[in-house]
């Protein structure tokens, strides 16, 4: 585990319990305590964090979202996760009163999950266990949830009993991940599994938003899903080239970039 996602972890851990343990995060993670401290150090200079005696508590959430944001934009090898943070929030703004959503698989969707309001009554179909993880606590949120055989490289569950639960359902927004998306070759993600899942979601739904961080513009990967001029909506960064700029606005979808 590289020091981005050991620090991912933590502070993951640190918004289920608000409060760890040094010498339990070492075991956990297979580290050293040393290094724990030196994680937890950096997180503490970035005021995401108190330290306490043999462990830190999480600062309290009532502080400015930008103060979460300033570790991940203080560091460098954490660029895309931050994308990826302003990425989910701006996705889950969208999300109305009594909207029925569906949530895709995929780190940045997993974002929107997190981002969705306590207070706003919605719907949300999901079929990953990181989204209904981040979901199910929410008290205003009623999760949907769409079973099948577990996949552990993309904490997708799927099935063809899953698949056809989807369709029998209607959504007002669904938002889709990909994890490459081309002018010619379409819009792809990395496993053959994803694909029919993937075809249920958008098939159901009314408003069909694709939501990718930038890298992903111009790659190609195996599994082909979608046509990109299937999408109404597109959230990613601004570090979208001229290039694709000018080709979704051909296609006449709406572009935001955060």
């Amino acid at each position: 585990m590289d020091k981005n996602q050991r620090i991912k972890n933590i502070v993951n851990i640190l918004h289920i319990k608000n409060v760890v343990n040094i010498k339990e995060l070492a075991g956990r993670l297979n580290v050293t305590e040393m290094t724990i401290r030196r994680d937890l150090k950096l997180l503490k200079s970035d005021s995401i964090v108190e330290l306490i005696p043999g462990g830190a508590i999480l600062k309290s959430s009532t502080e400015s979202e930008q103060e979460n944001e300033k570790y991940l934009i203080s560091h460098a090898e954490t660029r895309r996760t931050r994308e990826k943070v302003k990425i989910g929030r701006k996705a889950a703004s969208l999300i109305e009163p009594n909207d029925t959503v569906a949530i895709d698989v995929g780190s940045t969707t997993e974002y929107i999950a997190k981002f969705v309001r306590e207070d706003v009554p919605v719907s949300i179909l999901c079929y990953g266990l990181n989204v209904l993880a981040e979901i199910y606590r929410k008290k205003n949120c009623r999760p949907i949830f769409a079973g099948g055989y577990f996949h552990n490289d993309s904490m997708m569950f799927e099935s063809q009993d899953g698949s056809n639960f989807i369709k029998k359902i209607r959504v007002d927004k669904a938002f889709i991940s990909a994890a490459g998306v081309h002018e010619n070759l379409g819009v792809t993600c990395a496993g053959h599994y994803e694909i029919e899942t993937k075809k249920a979601v958008l098939g159901s739904s009314k408003t069909k938003i694709l939501v990718t961080d930038s890298t992903k513009f111009g790659k190609t990967k195996i599994a082909y899903f979608a046509d990109l001029k299937d999408f109404d909506i597109i959230i990613t960064d601004s570090e979208i080239s001229g290039e694709y700029r000018e080709i979704i606005h051909d296609l006449g979808i709406e572009l935001v970039t955060v």
